[in-house]
């Protein structure tokens, strides 16, 4: 089976704008796994699904997974908790 293809975290840049002011994509994450520390835009995002699952380029572990419906949008840190947010319907 041909293994997904990813694109690089610039792609959660749509998903977050409603949710945060500043540029999500240049906001820093540290891997709880590997602790690499790299911007949200190096992170893998497979996007294909009803979300965006995004994965530490270092070790290939979740580090954060956006999911939109309607007027909410729901960001889950994996084992960290997930924030839910109201935000206008919209992209």
């Amino acid at each position: 089976m041909p293994l997904p293809t990813f694109r690089d975290g610039n792609v959660l840049a749509g998903p977050l704008s409603g949710v945060f002011a500043a540029d999500v994509t240049a906001a820093w994450l540290r891997c709880p796994d590997c602790g690499c520390e790299a911007p949200v835009a190096a992170l893998c995002v497979y996007d294909a699904g009803p979300g965006a699952v995004a994965r530490c380029a270092g070790c290939d572990r979740v580090a954060l997974r956006v999911a939109r419906q309607g007027d909410t949008v729901w960001v889950d840190f994996g084992g960290g908790g997930a924030l839910r947010f109201t935000v206008p319907d919209g992209p």
